[in-house]
């Protein structure tokens, strides 16, 4: 059986999927941060250009990609889907592994797939450039090099233990003509209340998210873009399953268990939400969701309203949080560390058709060297959740004496936390179980919507 199974250019997808239409019950309302009542379009307006505004509230099923979109996914997609026969020999499983690697785009990770999206149409609107945030640095990259791509300039606010930690992943965005700041900042009303209140604040994306909204509302020709958790950023990553599912028809195989790892939602939803109109429309299929235990939103968190950011400024949504005043410690997987999670993914698991797994980052990085060794490829420390999860199945039908067929989407590659590598080699690296108090204080200033 080959290890890599491509599909040829004109099998980009051309359609992106909107899981909406296909849920048991509508999506809660998004509810304005002022007044509580659902907003309108004209809310968002601010915020981003209409074609986004109208995906992200659509319910229509196929969404067509434009051909200017899809030539610049084309620099990369498809991406390959592998057979880890190595893996599977390492750890002496009975089971199929297959993962689907989105580490061969530019900037290393699956977030241009919506990037190059949204840097298209705010170019259409006419918007000169864009404010965002970032954690570990792939979607910050990734927006640098869509805005290039499109002509836009690019302001980022990269959270500053993340800053710290990967300096490359800030040069990268450099090199694609961004600029880079380390979040809170003094160049904004919210940067400048957390620092009043602690001027060694580590940073959060909560805290980040609040700098770029205040950055992109106080000038006129600047709008807001999102890396993950809102619909349309959903919407846009479905490419990655689209494809992985005609690649696993080319493998002649379907899998039982479909993984991704979670921080806001975007990676999972991207591989998973293709798989759950499947698993609606009656086939067999679990799909798991892998985060930190240091930021447990999907298996800690409370299902129920809550601010995106946390200046409160952004619009609530009904989501699995661990409540927007949530600081997470600084592990290295810096793109899992966001106290709530997409709305969309929230309700699969309050539904039952997606569940959430929760892991230590030791183990994490344990079963990223043994990934590494066994298929020659450094995952991402945020991916390496989701090795870990296809491990530990395997593991489990193997003592179940079961044989299982298990896809995890590896999101990205690991070339710039080589720090964090060195750290775990040298035993340096320390694991965080949040303490219950700790999440009991944050969750009492979550909002009281009726």
């Amino acid at each position: 059986m080959p290890l890599k199974y491509l599909l040829p250019e004109d099998q980009i997808p051309r359609y992106w999927y909107n899981i909406i239409p296909d849920l048991p019950s509508p999506p809660a309302p998004v509810l304005h941060p002022a007044t509580f009542q659902p907003v309108k379009p004209e809310d968002l307006a601010p915020l981003f250009p209409m074609p986004i505004i109208e995906q992200e509230m659509s319910a229509q099923r196929e969404v067509p990609i434009p051909e200017e979109v899809r030539a610049a996914l084309a620099r990369w997609r498809p991406s390959p889907l592998f057979r880890a026969h190595a893996l599977e020999q390492k750890i002496g499983t009975r089971s199929r592994i297959y993962y689907k690697y989105e580490g061969v785009s530019p900037s290393g990770s699956h977030k241009p797939n919506t990037a190059v999206a949204q840097a298209f149409y705010n170019a259409q609107a006419g918007v000169r450039r864009l404010a965002t945030e970032t954690g570990a640095g792939q979607w910050g990259s990734s927006l640098a090099f869509a805005g290039q791509l499109f002509g836009l300039a690019v302001t980022v606010y990269m959270v500053k233990v993340s800053y710290e930690q990967k300096p490359y992943r800030r040069s990268m965005m450099r090199t694609w003509g961004a600029e880079v700041f380390a979040s809170p900042t003094d160049l904004t009303n919210a940067g400048r209340g957390i620092l009043a209140k602690d001027a060694r604040s580590a940073g959060s994306l909560g805290i980040a998210i609040s700098e770029a909204v205040e950055d992109a509302v106080s000038h006129e020709d600047t709008k807001y873009s999102l890396g993950s958790v809102l619909n349309h950023v959903c919407l846009h990553q479905t490419v990655v399953g689209l494809e992985a599912q005609a690649q696993m028809r080319l493998a002649g195989e379907y899998p039982d268990i479909v993984i991704g790892c979670h921080g806001g939602g975007s990676n999972f939803a991207g591989i998973a939400f293709p798989f759950a109109r499947d698993k609606m429309n009656g086939q067999q299929v679990r799909l798991v969701a892998a985060e930190p235990t240091s930021c447990p939103t999907l298996t800690r968190g409370v299902y129920t309203y809550d601010f995106g950011d946390t200046a409160k400024m952004t619009p609530l949504m009904k989501m699995y949080t661990l409540g927007h005043d949530f600081m997470p410690p600084g592990i290295h997987a810096g793109g899992l560390r966001y106290h709530g999670a997409s709305p969309l993914v929230s309700q699969l698991v309050a539904s039952g058709l997606a569940e959430a797994v929760a892991y230590p980052q030791t183990a994490c990085f344990e079963a990223a060297l043994l990934f590494s060794r066994a298929e020659g490829i450094l995952p991402a420390p945020e991916s390496s959740h989701a090795i870990q999860a296809a491990i530990v199945e395997a593991r489990r039908a193997d003592a179940e004496g079961r044989e299982r067929v298990i896809l995890f989407n590896l999101s990205g590659h690991g070339h710039f936390d080589l720090g964090a590598y060195d750290q775990y080699l040298a035993g340096q690296l320390q694991d965080f179980d949040y303490p219950r108090e700790a999440v009991e204080a944050s969750m009492a200033g979550l909002p009281k919507v009726g």
